[in-house]
């Protein structure tokens, strides 16, 4: 039986133009309502933002293999795809909400709230919130979201008496009006540090690196090959590679920075700040690191020079044994002030290799996208179980007792890096010209050193490359092999044996649980003279 409105029902049946309106007016609501967020969270924390909070809760729930994808098809940008993802589904549920208010005008603007609520839980249950401050940003722009979606519902459920037009010419002024005033904010948000920001880029400026007390060796003058287009012996901080899990990167003062050393085996715990390590003994040296997502050829390794003080010696000074000479302890845990959580072996902190609390980097501070004002440098181990960036925490305990963040996500507790070789030029799908091509690139065994690295021609013989000078066996070496190229398609394909003899395997796996490896190849194209 059809339904018939009496004289006294003014408000008028909704018209698909006015759903429209409505999920357009839930659509702006949530726009503003994260830039308010985002504006208040300039002046509070960046990382106190709602999408922020959501987005790290996304990452600790993402399983592993996802994530390795992410990295693997959007390298750095990963994280810019995450943000742009979540917005996506956020933008979708506005919608949403903009039609439930249009029937239920205080149930839409409550589901505003709640997610509000929900953001402002994310933050400060984040690792590395300390204060209830932490939750302002959310509650106050779902406040004024939902507040628009309010009075942007109200202005379509209202009575016709001035017409249907009027109403919504109103409601597309007061949704534009408050969408440019929400843009405003937005970028007032992204252009104005908060103080903490200010204070962390000034702390760092201020930073003046002691000179060292065991330099590094100079480079060899034959350790950098003059081949256009291979990666260079050092990599310049701004190229060097990014993975980590912190949407935004932590900007740390180091005026208010300390390190605490803790855990089995400490004979007392430690508290340190920056200057209690630089007045220790320096000691600068070039190391290379390799993440363990890094696939066969990829980017992901990059070689530097960095400055800071041994840990071993932190140790034991602090009474720490490793487990070769009675240590109760097996793993250290590094904390990050993100709350990362970062296990090494202790018995490989403390074998004689140059692990390193680090705050230099190439001749100055730490980078903050590396880890100002101190991070940790294990070489010879993937980052993942030995690379702490932003580190605030050490604990020393056991594999048994305490798994760090990526074990449970399906890595391996221990990660040594294993041998790797890189063709850099010819680049994949290149066309050289025939005669003589300058195949190069770069291979690394961290800790074990390169001896020796082969080329192969499509499937003929293995050729011997030329090897550049050796900095160290912690460094990657150049290796470059002359060919003479003839007409047509060809495979390149390069393997390296490492110092104690063990040649890379042919077979390709994948990078978990704990590092890729297999023969790397480009196919190119040589064209005739």
């Amino acid at each position: 039986m059809r339904t018939t409105r009496t004289a006294r029902d003014t408000t008028p049946e909704p018209t698909r133009t006015d759903r429209l309106l409505a999920a357009l007016g839930g659509l702006v609501a949530a726009y503003v309502s994260l830039a308010v967020a985002d504006l208040v969270a300039s002046r509070v924390r960046p990382e106190a933002g709602p999408v922020l909070a959501i987005g790290d809760a996304v990452v600790d729930r993402t399983p592993a293999a996802l994530k390795d994808w992410a990295i693997r098809t959007f390298g750095e940008a990963d994280k810019a795809v995450l943000l742009l993802g979540i917005l996506a589904v956020l933008a979708v549920i506005a919608l949403g909400i903009g039609l439930l208010a249009l029937r239920h005008r205080l149930l839409g603007a409550a589901a505003v709230g709640v997610f509000g609520l929900l953001g402002a839980l994310g933050a400060v249950s984040r690792p590395d919130s300390d204060s209830a401050l932490d939750a302002v940003p959310s509650l106050v722009g779902a406040t004024a979201g939902a507040a628009l979606l309010y009075v942007l519902t109200g202005l379509l459920r209202a009575p016709r008496a001035g017409g249907a037009r009027t109403d919504r010419r109103r409601f597309l002024i007061v949704a534009a009006s408050t969408g440019l005033a929400a843009t405003g904010a937005a970028a007032l948000g992204r252009t104005v540090a908060s103080p903490a920001e200010e204070d962390a880029v000034a702390s760092r400026a201020a930073v003046r690196l002691p000179r060292p007390d065991s330099p590094a060796p100079p480079v060899p003058a034959g350790a950098q090959l003059g081949v256009p287009g291979i990666s260079p012996f050092v990599t310049p901080n701004r190229d060097f590679y990014r993975v980590d899990t912190a949407l935004v990167v932590p900007k740390v003062d180091a005026g208010r920075w300390r390190l605490r050393l803790r855990g089995s085996g400490v004979r007392e715990e430690l508290t340190l700040t920056l200057g209690d390590l630089m007045a220790r003994r320096t000691v600068e040296r070039d190391i290379t690191l390799a993440c363990v997502s890094n696939e066969v050829g990829g980017p992901y390794v990059g070689n530097a020079r960095w400055l800071g003080v041994s840990l071993a010696d932190l140790l034991r000074e602090a009474g720490v044994r490793p487990p070769s000479e009675g240590g109760p302890a097996d793993q250290l845990v590094a904390r990050s002030v993100d709350g990362m959580t970062i296990g090494t072996p202790v018995e490989e902190i403390m074998d004689g290799r140059d692990a390193l609390l680090a705050f230099g980097m190439n001749g100055e501070p730490l980078p903050f996208t590396h880890g100002f004002p101190v991070r940790m440098i294990v070489p010879g181990l993937y980052g993942y179980v030995s690379a702490c960036k932003w580190i605030e925490a050490i604990e020393l305990t056991t594999f048994d007792a305490y798994d760090a963040y990526w074990v449970p996500r399906g890595w391996a507790a221990r990660a040594p890096v294993k041998t790797q070789s890189r063709i850099d030029t010819p680049r994949p799908f290149g066309r050289p010209a025939a005669g003589t091509v300058m195949v190069a690139g770069v291979a690394w065994a961290q800790h074990r050193g390169i001896r020796r690295v082969e080329v192969r021609i499509d499937e003929g013989p293995w050729q011997d490359a030329r090897l550049a000078a050796e900095d160290s066996r912690d460094t990657w070496r150049q290796w470059t092999y002359p060919w003479t190229a003839t007409p047509g398609r060809h495979t390149l394909t390069v393997r390296a044996t490492d110092a104690t003899g063990t040649t890379q395997p042919e077979r390709r796996t994948g990078t978990m649980p704990d590092g890729a490896q297999g023969w790397h190849s480009v196919v190119v194209t040589v064209e005739g003279p």
